[in-house]
């Protein structure tokens, strides 16, 4: 009997616990879950034949590797920087190991030993990264056995609210980590747009925006992930003149961050001590100038020359011009933003998120030059079972199944953009639901 490993029960991985937890009994397997919440953790697997709940504290080396030896796969959803250890332990263990996160140099530093071993290691079979992976070499592929040329290629990706949940100015919530969102995008964003390396730096990014129309939806703003020049050689695209991946929020949303970014409420490099009585209009006035006439709200359009209504109406709702105490006063500034939008920013038990993806294509072909436009949507059942658990999940789950089942035969490290890997994940994502849609543009 062969035995699975999931670390961390987490918001992402309702799906992937539901997907592999419901044929254990039909394939003959034996599913273990692991949490430092062992309550949760149960709950998740629902008493269901084959399935059973440690507790683990993933600091613990020694509980750690001792779940990992009795398992054949392990699965990480644990924070990214667990990551490399979680794989470090597999593979001095010898087990196959699977992630939906970013694959690290730390990865890439075992990559001779984990071929060496026969083993199996597959990161980036989430969403973003993930779906995107797939969906867009399924396209690249197509292209180059026609002879074509890919001459631009853009892709962004967010998890948003549903239109019926979009119940706050900023229409966002959050659907994944908290502090991921608070911190996204720190560092400088690198690209390339019609031949030009293009950097940019956090204070500018939420400035150098693109627009991406979804029908039905309207539009969004969207803004370079940190690093696209890397997936140039991962896509086998490496003199293709423009390449950029990019996330996306809804319109409006990032020139309002942007306020917390120019003013440093997003820093997360130095710790505050604020008295225990600190309220919200201190906290941001601590980031404004001193003037002894001005108000807050005075200061602020003096410092942001562009402070627009709809700005001001997303700041002034999260309650930043009152009087209300702060939940959180010692630690880094983003510490203590995130502890104010964990609260404004919670999903409601009723609320229904969305995944938005769109791969912008322009080809080259015997024909003229061919745009190609290939979108997804997905919509969230509730606050438990949403379209970012979905999406994050059931790819790295079928995965799993496929490996196991040895429809995958692969051994090494690799993210899904080989056929062999991607074409049966988006069959069965298909039947699930989780499908693109295609137009095309001639010019």
């Amino acid at each position: 009997m062969k035995t699975i490993l999931i670390l961390g029960a987490g918001k992402s991985s309702t799906y992937l616990i539901d997907f592999l937890a419901d044929s254990c009994e039909k394939k003959s397997r034996k599913l273990i879950l692991a949490d430092l919440d062992l309550s949760a953790a149960s709950a998740k697997l629902k008493g269901r034949p084959g399935t059973h709940a440690e507790q683990l504290d993933s600091g613990n080396p020694e509980k750690r590797k001792s779940l990992i030896s009795q398992a054949d796969v392990v699965v990480s959803m644990l924070p990214a920087f667990m990551h490399p250890v979680i794989a470090g332990d597999c593979l001095e263990l010898g087990k196959h190991f699977f992630t939906a996160s970013y694959e690290t140099d730390g990865l890439r530093k075992m990559k001779a030993e984990i071929e060496y071993k026969g083993l199996f290691f597959l990161n980036e079979c989430g969403l973003d990264p993930g779906i995107d992976h797939m969906s867009a070499m399924k396209i690249i592929h197509e292209a180059k056995l026609k002879g074509e040329e890919i001459v631009a290629f853009k892709s962004y990706c967010g998890g948003l609210l549903a239109p019926e949940s979009e119940d706050n100015p900023w229409k966002y919530k959050f659907t994944w980590n908290p502090r991921n969102v608070v911190l996204a995008g720190q560092g400088t964003s690198k690209y390339i747009e019609k031949g030009e390396l293009k950097y940019v730096p956090y204070h500018q990014l939420f400035r150098r925006l693109e627009t991406v129309h979804f029908p039905g939806l309207g539009d969004f703003d969207g803004y370079p992930n940190r690093d696209s020049l890397s997936y140039r050689q991962v896509y086998g695209l490496e003199n293709i003149p423009t390449m950029l991946r990019g996330t996306l929020r809804r319109a409006g949303f990032c020139s309002a961050w942007d306020v917390f970014v120019q003013l440093g409420i997003t820093d997360d490099s130095f710790h505050m001590e604020l008295p225990e009585n600190t309220t919200f209009r201190q906290f941001l006035n601590a980031f404004l100038p001193w003037h002894e006439q001005l108000s807050v709200e005075e200061k602020l359009a003096q410092l942001v020359p562009d402070l627009d209504f709809p700005t001001f109406e997303k700041i002034q709702w999260l309650g930043f011009f009152e009087n209300r105490i702060l939940p959180k006063t010692k630690g880094s500034p983003a510490e203590i933003l995130q502890s104010i939008l964990e609260k404004d920013w919670a999903l409601n038990p009723d609320d229904n998120d969305m995944i938005v993806m769109q791969h912008l294509f322009e080809i080259k072909t015997a024909q003229g030059l061919k745009k190609v436009t290939s979108s997804l949507v997905s919509f969230g059942k509730d606050s438990v079972y949403t379209a970012m658990a979905k999406t994050v999940g059931l790819p790295l789950a079928i995965a799993v199944d496929l490996f196991m089942e040895r429809k995958i035969k692969l051994q090494g490290l690799y993210v899904p953009v080989l056929p062999e890997i991607y074409e049966p994940i988006l069959t069965e994502l298909e039947q699930w639901g989780i499908r693109f849609h295609e137009e095309t543009q001639w010019t």
